[in-house]
C-alpha cells in the first residue's frame, strides 16, 4: 500500500476498502477520540461537535468496510445494540475477508493497492 487516500477513508460513503484500510482507519480514529479528551476534557461545545465528526468519519470507514464484504452500509445500525454490535464488527468488519472481484459496490481494493 503506497498512497492512502485520507479524505477519501474518513469522508466518502461510497466504495470499498479492504482490512488493512480499516484497522488503520479504526487506530486514527481512536488516536483522534484521544486526543480529543485529552485536550477538549469531556464538556464543553468544542468536545462535543469533535466527537460528532469523528463518529461520522468512523460511519464512512464502516459503511466501505461493509461494502467490502458486499453489505449494504445500513448493517451498521448493528452497531447500536450493545455485545451483539460490537462482535459483529470485529468478526464481520476486522476479521473476515472481503468480497473478491467487483461487486456492486465497486472494484476490489485489493486489486487496485500494488
Amino acid at each position: 500500500m503506497k498512497d492512502i487516500d485520507w479524505k477519501f477513508l474518513f469522508t466518502d460513503f461510497e466504495g470499498r476498502i479492504n482490512r488493512q484500510l480499516f484497522w488503520i482507519g479504526v487506530a486514527c480514529l481512536l488516536a483522534a477520540h484521544v486526543l480529543n479528551g485529552v485536550l477538549f476534557g469531556r464538556n464543553g461545545l468544542v468536545p462535543i461537535v469533535i466527537a460528532g465528526l469523528i463518529v461520522l468519519a468512523g460511519l464512512a470507514v464502516y459503511v466501505k468496510r461493509c461494502h467490502d464484504r458486499d453489505k449494504s452500509g445500513w448493517w451498521c445500525l448493528l452497531l447500536a445494540v450493545p455485545v451483539v454490535g460490537f462482535v459483529w464488527w470485529i468478526v464481520d468488519l476486522g476479521i473476515l475477508e472481503g468480497t473478491r472481484g467487483e461487486n456492486r459496490f465497486g472494484p476490489d481494493p485489493l486489486e487496485h493497492s500494488t
